[in-house]
Formats: structure tokens, C-alpha cells, sequence
């Protein structure tokens, strides 16, 4: 009785520490999320302000007929 006593403590311990190092794993990948968010966000603003500038140019190209 003791030994299966003692055997479940541990599993639990086990358990315990399991979820422990889960939940901080998942709040380090919700920050990497966060992150990986904006820097797209920041990375689709760049695009748009260069298909803007690449637009103007090519209108502003003289034609050539």
C-alpha cells in the first residue's frame, strides 16, 4: 500500500511539473505568435509603400512610341 502510495505521489509530481513546463512553453509561443504578428504586419506596410512608389514610377514613365 505504501509503494503504490508513494508510486502515485510521484506520478502526480510528474503531472504537475508536465503541465508546469507546458504552460510556460505555451506562453513563450504565444509571444513568439505576438511577435511573428507584427513583424508581418510591419513587413505587409513595407510592401504597400513600395507597390505605391512602384506604381507612381510607372505612371510617371514617358511612354515610348
Amino acid at each position: 500500500m505504501e509503494t503504490e502510495l508513494k508510486s502515485l505521489e510521484d506520478k502526480i509530481f510528474l503531472l504537475l511539473r508536465l503541465y508546469q513546463d507546458t504552460c510556460i512553453e505555451n506562453n513563450k509561443l504565444r509571444k513568439e505568435l505576438a511577435d511573428t504578428h507584427a513583424q508581418n504586419e510591419e513587413l505587409n506596410e513595407k510592401i504597400h509603400v513600395a507597390v505605391g512608389r512602384l506604381e507612381t514610377l510607372l505612371l510617371n514613365m514617358p511612354d515610348n512610341e
